[in-house]
């Protein structure tokens, strides 16, 4: 199958059931997803520059009855300019090792996991090990992770998708007691960096939504582009 054909097959895959929105207390939601043991780089491209996402290897797109907040945001990593803030939470973690490397799942990774999930999302079940590893160091795609380390510590990990032209953050967290360090504003920082450096395009942040304070982080990376009505567009 070529990507025009892959392309085709994806835009008829059906909306599913309405659920209550994660972000947006009241609403509902609804998304359009499949399962793919596999998809190359280019194929998934693809799909990001339509506003798909990854979870796990579902492969999904908001498709909302009466609402379209989240806009997926992605990040133009040759003219990226830190802000003031940003530069000074990299200033923070200048002691801190960032290590790029194929995804690897380990007891450490899992424990930070469980005690990151615990501080941030409190009423979230970590679920086991094994949902983890398969949540996020599966092979859905071409990934890579980025581990952060202080002291020899692991503090942080991301995994990231990786396409031809562009990187994509999937997940980030970090030890909770070194919140004040704003670990997740450096990763992000650190990310765009490594994809200047391999001379990618983009760096996608995944959705943005307007009014979600969880969310709010995404837009002071700038310039961006949002995708509004299927067209890329400058912030």
């Amino acid at each position: 199958m070529d990507l025009a054909e892959f392309l085709n097959l994806v835009r008829t895959v059906p909306t599913g059931p309405d659920h209550d929105c994660s972000y947006l207390p009241g609403l509902r939601a609804r998304s359009r997803a499949f399962h793919a043991d596999y998809l190359p780089g280019p194929f998934y491209q693809a799909l990001m520059d339509e506003g798909f996402r990854r979870s796990g290897n579902v492969f999904y797109a908001m498709d909302c009855a009466s609402c379209r907040a989240c806009v997926p945001l992605r990040v133009p990593v040759a003219t990226f300019a830190p802000s003031r803030s940003q530069r000074r939470a990299e200033r923070r973690n200048h002691d801190v090792e960032v290590r790029f490397a194929p995804p690897r799942f380990g007891e450490a990774k899992w424990q930070l996991y469980r005690r990151y999930l615990a501080h941030q999302h409190p009423t979230t079940d970590p679920g086991t090990a094994e949902q983890l590893r398969e949540f996020l160091f599966g092979a859905a795609t071409d990934s890579l992770e980025a581990t952060y380390h202080l002291g020899g510590a692991l503090v942080g990990f991301s995994i990231l998708d990786v396409t031809p032209s562009a990187a994509s953050s999937v997940y980030h967290c970090y030890a909770p007691e070194l919140a004040a360090r704003s670990l997740g504003v450096f990763s992000a920082l650190a990310e765009i960096a490594w994809a200047k450096r391999q001379g990618l395009t983009w760096y996608y942040l995944g959705f943005w939504i307007e009014g979600a304070a969880t969310m709010a982080y995404k837009a002071r990376f700038g310039p961006h582009e949002l995708l509004l009505d299927g067209s890329w567009r400058p912030a």
